[in-house]
């Protein structure tokens, strides 16, 4: 058994179907001055016929993966209609007369091998994104070369160093049992797509395997645990084989849950909102019986776009957001960028710790047009439904209070333009920063409601990188520390009478869920493929039996006694 990273959910089992990296070689082409005309009207050609195709693809995978996800595709396009890109081939053909491909080629090597260097998942994003759309242009500019198509005639586990997404929008997605890659992350575009597609994925096994995998080894995968076996022996086949079909079948009884309201078997009532990154989203939460939304995440609108979104376009978006909910509550977070979030064309200056600089309301703070233009364009929308602002990475009273009166320069602005709002709209802040979580009591004061950011929490208080692959291991949710702080927060906002939840990955995490309840919070926030399943472990739970788990928990010294408790509280669900 090799263990990787689970990037999406579920059993797969069947044929390798490996698929080489595909690495241009050709020598380099020099052109006569006469001849430039010639290159750039071959340029121009394959891009326009990579712009073509590209626009196809978006409109085939929309119907598999929907919209959102087909909307990847347009980051695509961006790139081969971005200026500083096409300016730099256009450069090297016109200035050193060398071929169209070579061009190219080395445009895509010198961005991709920049992007490669940032220690920052979304930019290494880009990367492959850029490799992707080059390769593309390639292919039209060198004449259709031949490409490892996977086999039709049986299913297969698809396997390669790095998937990219129009890769992935190539294959038949009923061939496609589950994908195994060496390198990716868990928010790549190709992650993204995979759940979409229901698709399990393993990723992360780069330097972990003693043999490469070969085209027809017999491959296990299982994306929720991120474990793969190869050429397993019988004994192990069936036990997947089992285990694979109470999975199918537990998937389809989840739906069933989508109208039942969450709440313990002793009565105590949970609130479960989504976490969504695009209002596109919203159908789903509403499909899957949310409570409402407890965080939108707004930075999405301002990415894979090369200026700022208008009042009226973000204004648009909250809107159809807002109204769709049919009077359940959204939460839209404040532009949040900065550390591992960066916008193209708003460039900032290079930190050494980007996790601990210029971001998040920081940035909003300090460029109070943009974060004024946000906050109208919420207030505009909060007529059409339950609203309410959150600002996040808070570390100060001041920041709140200079927060709260742009919002109050912002109502203004709109009284004096006739528009209508919410003048009572709830504001709540993000409690990600230790000393945020140590004053939590004063900072509820100046809001309506507290929200803890587990993501950045956890790793501010443990100081562990989780994308640090030496130090990932001791990035634990469930350190004493971590659990003795939670309670700090939520007994804070008891005091003051605010209200505390939970929007990070640890409020989706099954295992935290006695937690939750036994620490007395009423409302979680959570991704929407894990929402139901979270339902489901709530409705077999007991609130009473939680609290007593809790009152272990809070004495205990080290995570592995807190693993070692609620390993052993089956009694609990």
């Amino acid at each position: 058994m090799i263990r990787g990273i689970g990037a999406s959910d579920g059993i797969a089992m069947g044929k390798a179907f490996m698929i080489p990296t595909w690495e241009w070689d050709f020598p380099e082409k020099m052109v006569d001055v006469t001849d430039l005309a010639y290159e750039f009207e071959r340029l121009y050609d394959g891009i326009r016929s990579s712009k073509d195709e590209l626009k196809l693809i978006k409109q085939e995978i929309h119907e598999v993966v929907g919209q959102e996800e087909s909307n990847i595709f347009d980051a695509h396009l961006a790139i081969l209609e971005d200026p500083i890109f096409m300016n730099e081939i256009q450069g090297i053909i016109e200035r050193q007369y060398k071929a169209a491909e070579v061009a190219v080629k080395e445009v895509i090597d010198k961005f991709v091998g920049m992007f490669d260097l940032i220690d920052d998942e979304y930019m290494k994003e880009r990367a492959l994104d850029i490799k992707d759309v080059g390769n593309r242009l390639l292919k039209h500019l060198l004449g259709d070369m031949e490409e490892n198509v996977p086999p039709t005639d049986y299913p297969y586990i698809l396997v390669a160093k790095e998937l990219t997404p129009s890769q992935l929008a190539h294959l038949d997605p009923p061939k496609v049992l589950g994908l195994v890659t060496m390198v990716g992350g868990t928010h790549s575009h190709v992650a993204i797509m995979a759940r979409a597609m229901s698709v399990p994925l393993i990723i992360g096994l780069e330097g972990k395997l003693l043999r490469p995998i070969q085209n027809g080894d017999f491959l296990i995968i299982d994306g929720q645990e991120g474990t793969l076996y190869i050429n397993p022996d019988e004994a192990t086949i069936e036990r997947y084989k089992a285990r694979k079909n109470n999975w199918l079948e537990f998937k389809e009884s989840l739906q069933e849950l989508s109208n039942v309201p969450p709440i313990t078997m002793d009565n105590k009532m949970i609130s479960l909102h989504a976490n969504i990154n695009s209002f596109k989203e919203i159908d789903q939460v509403v499909r899957n019986g949310a409570s409402g939304v407890g965080l939108f995440r707004t930075e999405y609108l301002y990415m894979d776009r090369d200026s700022l979104p208008s009042e009226d376009e973000q204004f648009e978006v909250y809107k159809h957001a807002a109204a769709k909910l049919n009077g359940l509550p959204i939460v839209i977070r404040t532009l949040d960028i900065g550390g591992d979030k960066k916008l193209d064309y708003m460039p900032m200056a290079k930190e050494d710790n980007p996790f601990l600089g210029y971001r998040a309301i920081r940035i909003s703070l300090g460029r109070k047009d943009l974060f004024k233009t946000q906050l109208k364009a919420i207030l505009r929308a909060s007529v059409f439904g339950y609203v309410r602002i959150m600002y996040p990475m808070i570390t100060t009273l001041n920041e709140v209070k200079e927060a709260n009166a742009v919002l109050e320069e912002a109502k203004q602005e709109l009284s004096d333009l006739g528009y209508d709002y919410d003048s009572n709209i709830e504001v709540g802040i993000t409690i990600e920063v230790p000393a945020a979580a140590l004053i939590a009591d004063v900072l509820a004061s100046e809001v309506n409601f507290l929200s803890i950011g587990t993501n950045d929490l956890v790793q501010y208080v443990l100081a562990v990188d989780r994308m640090n692959e030496n130090i990932a291991h001791m990035y634990d949710p469930f350190h004493p520390a971590i659990i003795r702080l939670l309670k700090h927060i939520i007994d804070a906002g008891k005091r003051v009478g605010v209200p505390v939840g939970v929007c990070g990955e640890l409020a989706g995490d099954i295992r935290a869920l006695p937690i939750w309840l036994g620490l007395g919070f009423e409302e979680l926030s959570i991704s929407i493929q894990t929402l139901l399943h979270v339902k489901h472990r709530l409705l077999s739970s007991n609130y009473a039996n939680c609290k007593k788990l809790v009152e272990s928990i809070l004495v205990c010294k080290t995570s592995q006694e807190i693993h070692n408790l609620l390993n052993d509280a089956d009694q609990v669900f």
